[in-house]
Protein backbone atom coordinates (compact mmCIF):
# COMPACT_ATOMS: atom_id res chain seq x y z
CA UNK A 1 0.00 0.00 0.00
CA UNK A 2 1.53 3.53 -0.83
CA UNK A 3 2.67 6.08 1.68
CA UNK A 4 -0.82 8.24 1.05
CA UNK A 5 -3.65 5.64 -0.67
CA UNK A 6 -6.76 7.45 -2.04
CA UNK A 7 -9.63 8.36 0.33
CA UNK A 8 -13.01 8.26 -1.24
CA UNK A 9 -16.47 9.88 -0.52
CA UNK A 10 -19.84 10.24 -2.48
CA UNK A 11 -21.98 12.54 -2.69
CA UNK A 12 -25.47 11.97 -2.51
CA UNK A 13 -28.55 13.61 -4.18
CA UNK A 14 -32.17 12.79 -4.74
CA UNK A 15 -32.27 10.32 -8.10
CA UNK A 16 -28.82 11.09 -8.92
CA UNK A 17 -26.13 14.15 -9.70
CA UNK A 18 -27.85 13.97 -13.50
CA UNK A 19 -31.17 16.14 -13.93
CA UNK A 20 -32.34 13.31 -16.12
CA UNK A 21 -31.55 10.55 -13.80
CA UNK A 22 -35.35 10.27 -12.00
CA UNK A 23 -36.60 9.13 -15.34
CA UNK A 24 -34.43 6.26 -15.33
CA UNK A 25 -35.40 2.52 -14.73
CA UNK A 26 -33.72 1.56 -12.36
CA UNK A 27 -34.55 4.26 -10.04
CA UNK A 28 -36.88 4.67 -7.12
CA UNK A 29 -38.16 8.14 -7.59
CA UNK A 30 -41.39 7.56 -5.17
CA UNK A 31 -38.86 6.86 -2.16
CA UNK A 32 -36.74 9.78 -2.27
CA UNK A 33 -38.71 11.07 0.67
CA UNK A 34 -38.16 7.69 2.76
CA UNK A 35 -35.17 6.63 5.09
CA UNK A 36 -34.88 3.05 3.19
CA UNK A 37 -34.06 4.44 0.30
CA UNK A 38 -31.05 6.56 1.95
CA UNK A 39 -30.54 3.69 3.89
CA UNK A 40 -29.86 1.39 1.08
CA UNK A 41 -27.31 4.36 -0.79
CA UNK A 42 -25.51 4.49 2.65
CA UNK A 43 -25.30 1.00 2.83
CA UNK A 44 -23.92 0.47 -0.75
CA UNK A 45 -21.00 3.24 0.26
CA UNK A 46 -20.24 0.84 3.24
CA UNK A 47 -19.96 -1.80 1.02
CA UNK A 48 -17.43 -0.34 -0.65
CA UNK A 49 -14.91 0.63 2.33
CA UNK A 50 -15.76 4.49 1.15
CA UNK A 51 -14.74 7.31 3.90
CA UNK A 52 -17.99 9.27 3.91
CA UNK A 53 -20.99 10.20 2.19
CA UNK A 54 -21.86 13.65 1.92
CA UNK A 55 -25.83 14.46 1.67
CA UNK A 56 -26.61 17.70 -0.16
CA UNK A 57 -28.89 19.99 0.91
CA UNK A 58 -30.02 23.75 0.58
CA UNK A 59 -32.38 26.16 2.28
CA UNK A 60 -34.59 26.49 -0.86
CA UNK A 61 -35.75 24.11 -3.82
CA UNK A 62 -33.95 22.63 -6.02
CA UNK A 63 -32.65 25.01 -9.17
CA UNK A 64 -31.52 24.75 -12.13
CA UNK A 65 -29.58 28.43 -11.73
CA UNK A 66 -27.18 28.29 -8.67
CA UNK A 67 -28.13 31.40 -8.07
CA UNK A 68 -31.73 32.26 -8.57
CA UNK A 69 -34.53 29.55 -8.06
CA UNK A 70 -36.89 28.46 -11.11
CA UNK A 71 -40.09 27.02 -11.85
CA UNK A 72 -39.21 23.84 -13.50
CA UNK A 73 -41.81 20.84 -12.99
CA UNK A 74 -39.95 18.19 -14.10
CA UNK A 75 -36.60 17.78 -12.50
CA UNK A 76 -36.50 16.71 -8.66
CA UNK A 77 -37.71 18.83 -6.74
CA UNK A 78 -37.82 18.96 -2.81
CA UNK A 79 -35.89 17.07 -0.12
CA UNK A 80 -35.50 15.79 3.48
CA UNK A 81 -33.24 17.52 5.56
CA UNK A 82 -29.87 16.57 5.56
CA UNK A 83 -28.58 16.56 8.93
CA UNK A 84 -31.96 14.74 10.80
CA UNK A 85 -31.54 12.26 7.51
CA UNK A 86 -27.86 11.98 8.85
CA UNK A 87 -28.75 10.94 12.25
CA UNK A 88 -31.64 8.58 11.12
CA UNK A 89 -29.83 6.51 9.24
CA UNK A 90 -26.06 7.08 10.84
CA UNK A 91 -27.07 4.52 13.18
CA UNK A 92 -27.70 1.64 10.65
CA UNK A 93 -23.98 1.93 9.67
CA UNK A 94 -20.90 0.81 11.43
CA UNK A 95 -17.78 2.75 9.42
CA UNK A 96 -18.90 4.83 6.77
CA UNK A 97 -18.44 8.71 8.01
CA UNK A 98 -22.11 10.43 7.53
CA UNK A 99 -21.38 14.20 6.31
CA UNK A 100 -24.67 15.78 5.93
CA UNK A 101 -24.39 19.59 4.30
CA UNK A 102 -25.49 22.47 6.65
CA UNK A 103 -26.18 25.98 5.23
CA UNK A 104 -24.54 28.45 7.42
CA UNK A 105 -25.71 31.81 6.58
CA UNK A 106 -29.39 31.71 8.35
CA UNK A 107 -28.84 29.36 10.91
CA UNK A 108 -27.69 29.80 13.99
CA UNK A 109 -23.79 28.15 14.68
CA UNK A 110 -25.19 26.67 18.01
CA UNK A 111 -28.22 25.11 16.11
CA UNK A 112 -25.34 23.58 13.57
CA UNK A 113 -22.91 22.92 16.27
CA UNK A 114 -25.75 20.76 18.42
CA UNK A 115 -26.87 19.02 15.59
CA UNK A 116 -23.67 17.88 14.47
CA UNK A 117 -22.23 16.59 18.04
CA UNK A 118 -25.63 14.59 17.95
CA UNK A 119 -24.84 12.67 14.82
CA UNK A 120 -21.66 12.25 16.04
CA UNK A 121 -22.85 10.44 19.17
CA UNK A 122 -25.37 8.84 17.24
CA UNK A 123 -22.97 7.48 15.20
CA UNK A 124 -20.15 6.59 17.71
CA UNK A 125 -17.71 9.13 16.42
CA UNK A 126 -18.20 9.18 12.20
CA UNK A 127 -20.19 12.86 12.30
CA UNK A 128 -19.05 15.78 10.26
CA UNK A 129 -20.48 18.56 8.71
CA UNK A 130 -20.50 20.46 5.14
CA UNK A 131 -20.47 23.97 5.53
CA UNK A 132 -22.24 25.93 3.00
CA UNK A 133 -23.22 29.45 2.08
CA UNK A 134 -26.34 30.45 0.57
CA UNK A 135 -26.33 33.34 -1.85
CA UNK A 136 -29.87 33.40 -3.56
CA UNK A 137 -32.27 36.17 -2.39
CA UNK A 138 -35.10 33.64 -2.33
CA UNK A 139 -33.23 32.11 0.41
CA UNK A 140 -33.08 35.14 2.53
CA UNK A 141 -36.67 35.70 1.99
CA UNK A 142 -37.34 32.63 3.38
CA UNK A 143 -36.71 34.41 7.18
CA UNK A 144 -36.86 38.24 6.47
CA UNK A 145 -33.52 39.49 8.52
CA UNK A 146 -31.31 40.23 6.33
CA UNK A 147 -30.81 42.05 2.80
CA UNK A 148 -28.42 40.14 -0.27
CA UNK A 149 -25.75 42.67 -1.59
CA UNK A 150 -26.08 43.11 -5.68
CA UNK A 151 -22.60 43.05 -5.96
CA UNK A 152 -21.11 39.43 -6.30
CA UNK A 153 -17.82 39.45 -5.18
CA UNK A 154 -19.03 41.99 -1.95
CA UNK A 155 -21.53 39.15 -1.03
CA UNK A 156 -19.07 36.68 -1.07
CA UNK A 157 -16.76 38.16 1.13
CA UNK A 158 -19.30 39.07 3.29
CA UNK A 159 -21.00 35.37 2.98
CA UNK A 160 -17.63 33.82 3.51
CA UNK A 161 -16.57 35.61 6.40
CA UNK A 162 -19.71 34.87 7.98
CA UNK A 163 -19.36 31.39 7.44
CA UNK A 164 -15.73 31.60 8.98
CA UNK A 165 -17.03 32.82 12.31
CA UNK A 166 -19.83 30.00 12.14
CA UNK A 167 -17.41 27.57 12.44
CA UNK A 168 -14.90 28.57 15.04
CA UNK A 169 -18.19 29.37 17.04
CA UNK A 170 -19.26 26.05 16.45
CA UNK A 171 -15.90 24.78 17.41
CA UNK A 172 -15.78 26.27 20.30
CA UNK A 173 -19.57 25.01 21.44
CA UNK A 174 -17.57 21.38 20.96
CA UNK A 175 -14.96 22.33 23.58
CA UNK A 176 -17.07 23.99 26.05
CA UNK A 177 -17.70 20.49 27.56
CA UNK A 178 -14.63 18.97 28.81
CA UNK A 179 -14.16 15.21 28.08
CA UNK A 180 -14.66 14.60 31.47
CA UNK A 181 -17.16 17.14 32.42
CA UNK A 182 -19.53 14.10 33.10
CA UNK A 183 -18.57 12.41 36.26
CA UNK A 184 -22.07 10.39 37.11
CA UNK A 185 -21.33 10.42 40.95
CA UNK A 186 -24.65 8.92 42.81
CA UNK A 187 -22.96 8.87 45.92
CA UNK A 188 -22.47 12.83 45.81
CA UNK A 189 -25.48 13.45 43.60
CA UNK A 190 -23.06 15.24 40.94
CA UNK A 191 -23.91 14.47 37.38
CA UNK A 192 -21.53 17.20 35.60
CA UNK A 193 -18.88 19.21 36.77
CA UNK A 194 -19.80 22.29 36.38
CA UNK A 195 -16.25 23.55 36.76
CA UNK A 196 -15.46 21.53 33.61
CA UNK A 197 -18.43 23.66 31.36
CA UNK A 198 -17.14 26.61 29.94
CA UNK A 199 -18.42 29.78 28.22
CA UNK A 200 -16.56 30.65 25.13
CA UNK A 201 -17.71 34.64 25.00
CA UNK A 202 -17.11 34.80 21.18
CA UNK A 203 -17.57 38.31 20.28
CA UNK A 204 -17.35 39.19 16.09
CA UNK A 205 -19.26 41.54 13.60
CA UNK A 206 -21.86 38.39 12.97
CA UNK A 207 -22.16 37.01 16.11
CA UNK A 208 -22.00 37.01 19.76
CA UNK A 209 -22.59 33.74 21.38
CA UNK A 210 -21.35 32.90 25.30
CA UNK A 211 -22.11 29.22 25.35
CA UNK A 212 -21.77 26.70 26.37
CA UNK A 213 -23.20 24.31 24.25
CA UNK A 214 -26.52 21.86 25.54
CA UNK A 215 -24.41 18.81 24.13
CA UNK A 216 -21.59 17.36 25.71
CA UNK A 217 -17.86 16.97 23.85
CA UNK A 218 -18.51 14.99 20.84
CA UNK A 219 -16.91 11.53 20.61
CA UNK A 220 -14.57 12.90 18.20
CA UNK A 221 -13.95 16.15 19.72
CA UNK A 222 -14.21 17.72 16.76
CA UNK A 223 -16.19 16.19 13.99
CA UNK A 224 -14.73 16.59 10.56
CA UNK A 225 -15.91 20.22 8.94
CA UNK A 226 -15.94 20.41 5.24
CA UNK A 227 -16.74 23.13 2.57
CA UNK A 228 -17.10 23.23 -1.16
CA UNK A 229 -14.51 25.53 -2.91
CA UNK A 230 -14.88 27.00 -6.39
CA UNK A 231 -12.63 30.51 -6.14
CA UNK A 232 -10.14 32.37 -3.41
CA UNK A 233 -13.04 33.02 -0.58
CA UNK A 234 -13.68 29.35 0.01
CA UNK A 235 -10.10 28.40 -0.79
CA UNK A 236 -9.49 30.65 2.34
CA UNK A 237 -12.12 28.96 4.58
CA UNK A 238 -10.99 25.78 3.44
CA UNK A 239 -7.09 26.60 4.16
CA UNK A 240 -7.80 28.00 8.07
CA UNK A 241 -11.02 26.60 9.04
CA UNK A 242 -11.92 23.51 7.73
CA UNK A 243 -10.48 19.61 8.09
CA UNK A 244 -11.34 18.59 4.17
CA UNK A 245 -11.78 20.94 1.22
CA UNK A 246 -13.90 19.32 -2.06
CA UNK A 247 -13.24 21.70 -5.18
CA UNK A 248 -13.60 21.37 -9.13
CA UNK A 249 -10.04 21.35 -10.88
CA UNK A 250 -10.64 21.15 -14.95
CA UNK A 251 -7.47 19.14 -14.91
CA UNK A 252 -3.94 18.10 -13.04
CA UNK A 253 -2.56 22.28 -13.66
CA UNK A 254 -5.93 23.31 -12.04
CA UNK A 255 -5.68 21.20 -9.31
CA UNK A 256 -2.47 22.00 -8.74
CA UNK A 257 -3.01 25.59 -8.36
CA UNK A 258 -6.11 25.28 -6.39
CA UNK A 259 -4.15 23.04 -3.59
CA UNK A 260 -1.34 26.01 -3.92
CA UNK A 261 -4.26 28.77 -2.89
CA UNK A 262 -5.41 26.14 -0.14
CA UNK A 263 -2.22 25.34 1.14
CA UNK A 264 -1.00 29.13 1.53
CA UNK A 265 -4.40 30.11 3.44
CA UNK A 266 -3.62 27.11 5.85
CA UNK A 267 0.06 28.66 6.27
CA UNK A 268 -0.94 31.89 6.64
CA UNK A 269 -3.59 30.56 9.85
CA UNK A 270 -0.80 28.90 11.43
CA UNK A 271 -1.80 25.35 10.13
CA UNK A 272 1.11 24.27 8.07
CA UNK A 273 1.67 21.33 10.82
CA UNK A 274 -2.23 20.08 10.28
CA UNK A 275 -3.65 18.18 7.84
CA UNK A 276 -5.94 19.62 5.46
CA UNK A 277 -7.60 17.34 3.08
CA UNK A 278 -7.81 18.40 -0.78
CA UNK A 279 -10.71 16.30 -2.77
CA UNK A 280 -11.26 16.81 -6.42
CA UNK A 281 -15.27 16.70 -6.89
CA UNK A 282 -16.28 14.54 -10.30
CA UNK A 283 -19.36 13.72 -11.81
CA UNK A 284 -19.53 10.06 -13.17
CA UNK A 285 -21.34 8.05 -15.27
CA UNK A 286 -19.62 4.41 -15.62
CA UNK A 287 -20.44 0.86 -17.27
CA UNK A 288 -17.77 -2.04 -17.73
CA UNK A 289 -17.74 -1.03 -21.15
CA UNK A 290 -16.88 2.72 -21.44
CA UNK A 291 -18.72 3.13 -24.64
CA UNK A 292 -21.81 2.56 -22.86
CA UNK A 293 -20.82 4.91 -20.08
CA UNK A 294 -20.92 7.51 -22.87
CA UNK A 295 -23.65 6.77 -24.77
CA UNK A 296 -25.88 6.75 -22.04
CA UNK A 297 -24.44 10.17 -20.72
CA UNK A 298 -25.53 11.31 -24.09
CA UNK A 299 -28.96 9.44 -23.92
CA UNK A 300 -29.82 11.32 -20.45
CA UNK A 301 -28.26 14.87 -21.58
CA UNK A 302 -30.93 14.43 -24.48
CA UNK A 303 -33.57 14.41 -22.25
CA UNK A 304 -31.90 17.26 -20.09
CA UNK A 305 -28.49 18.26 -21.16
CA UNK A 306 -26.37 18.00 -17.61
CA UNK A 307 -24.48 21.44 -16.35
CA UNK A 308 -22.01 20.66 -13.17
CA UNK A 309 -19.73 22.81 -11.66
CA UNK A 310 -17.48 19.48 -11.45
CA UNK A 311 -16.11 17.77 -14.07
CA UNK A 312 -17.72 15.22 -15.71
CA UNK A 313 -16.21 11.61 -16.27
CA UNK A 314 -18.17 8.90 -18.47
CA UNK A 315 -16.28 5.79 -18.74
CA UNK A 316 -15.34 2.39 -17.08
CA UNK A 317 -14.25 2.13 -13.97
CA UNK A 318 -10.25 1.39 -15.38
CA UNK A 319 -10.43 4.47 -17.12
CA UNK A 320 -11.71 6.45 -14.01
CA UNK A 321 -9.38 4.91 -12.28
CA UNK A 322 -6.28 6.03 -14.39
CA UNK A 323 -7.78 9.55 -14.22
CA UNK A 324 -7.72 9.63 -10.18
CA UNK A 325 -4.09 8.41 -10.18
CA UNK A 326 -3.06 10.81 -12.48
CA UNK A 327 -5.00 13.77 -10.80
CA UNK A 328 -3.53 12.50 -7.14
CA UNK A 329 -0.47 13.73 -8.46
CA UNK A 330 -1.30 17.52 -8.41
CA UNK A 331 -1.37 17.33 -4.18
CA UNK A 332 -4.83 15.67 -4.13
CA UNK A 333 -5.41 13.76 -1.11
CA UNK A 334 -9.05 12.11 -2.22
CA UNK A 335 -12.10 12.42 -4.45
CA UNK A 336 -15.76 12.94 -4.14
CA UNK A 337 -17.98 11.18 -6.30
CA UNK A 338 -21.08 12.31 -7.61
CA UNK A 339 -23.08 9.45 -9.08
CA UNK A 340 -24.94 10.79 -12.21
CA UNK A 341 -27.55 8.06 -11.44
CA UNK A 342 -28.74 6.47 -8.36
CA UNK A 343 -27.86 3.23 -7.37
CA UNK A 344 -26.80 2.18 -10.54
CA UNK A 345 -23.36 4.94 -10.70
CA UNK A 346 -22.99 4.27 -6.45
CA UNK A 347 -22.67 0.58 -7.60
CA UNK A 348 -20.46 1.03 -10.15
CA UNK A 349 -18.34 2.97 -8.05
CA UNK A 350 -18.15 0.71 -5.07
CA UNK A 351 -18.05 -2.27 -7.17
CA UNK A 352 -16.10 -1.52 -9.75
CA UNK A 353 -13.68 1.07 -9.29
CA UNK A 354 -12.81 0.16 -5.49
CA UNK A 355 -11.55 -3.34 -6.24
CA UNK A 356 -9.62 -1.68 -9.49
CA UNK A 357 -7.81 1.09 -7.36
CA UNK A 358 -7.40 -2.00 -4.50
CA UNK A 359 -5.49 -4.26 -7.51
CA UNK A 360 -3.49 -1.26 -7.76
CA UNK A 361 -2.72 -1.03 -4.15
CA UNK A 362 -4.11 2.99 -3.91
CA UNK A 363 -7.23 2.02 -2.11
CA UNK A 364 -7.97 -0.19 1.52
CA UNK A 365 -8.55 -3.70 1.71
CA UNK A 366 -10.99 -2.91 4.99
CA UNK A 367 -11.84 -0.25 7.53
CA UNK A 368 -8.57 0.64 9.81
CA UNK A 369 -9.97 3.31 12.18
CA UNK A 370 -13.80 3.14 14.13
CA UNK A 371 -14.18 7.23 13.89
CA UNK A 372 -14.57 9.48 10.91
CA UNK A 373 -11.06 11.91 11.77
CA UNK A 374 -9.28 8.00 12.12
CA UNK A 375 -10.42 7.26 8.58
CA UNK A 376 -9.32 10.23 7.62
CA UNK A 377 -5.74 9.99 9.46
CA UNK A 378 -6.56 12.98 11.31
CA UNK A 379 -6.11 12.62 15.52
CA UNK A 380 -8.60 13.54 18.19
CA UNK A 381 -7.58 17.03 18.96
CA UNK A 382 -7.28 18.66 22.52
CA UNK A 383 -9.92 20.42 24.32
CA UNK A 384 -8.57 24.22 24.04
CA UNK A 385 -10.48 25.09 27.26
CA UNK A 386 -9.29 22.16 29.16
CA UNK A 387 -5.69 22.94 28.35
CA UNK A 388 -6.51 26.37 29.47
CA UNK A 389 -8.44 25.55 32.54
CA UNK A 390 -6.05 22.76 34.03
CA UNK A 391 -3.59 24.98 35.34
CA UNK A 392 -6.37 25.95 37.58
CA UNK A 393 -7.54 22.88 39.05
Amino acid sequence: MPDTPLHLGVLLDGAGRHPAAWREPGTRPAELLTAGYWADLVAEAEHGLLDLVAVDDSLGLQSADPFASDDRTDQVRGRLDASMLASRIAPLTAHVGILPTVVVTHTEPFHVSTTIATLDYVSSGRGGVQVRVAARPDDAALFGRRTIPTDRDELLRELFGEAADAVEVIRRLWDSWEDDAIIRDAATGRFIDRDRLHYIDFEGPHFSVRGPSITPRPPQGQPIVAALAHRAEPFALVGTSCDLGFVTPRDAADARQIVASIREAQAGAGREAETVHVWADLTVVLDDDASAARDRLARLDATDPLTDDARVFAGSPTELADLLDDLRGAGLTGFRLRPAVLPDDLRQVTRGLVPELQRRGLFRAAYEASTLRGLLGLPRPADRYATTAGSAR
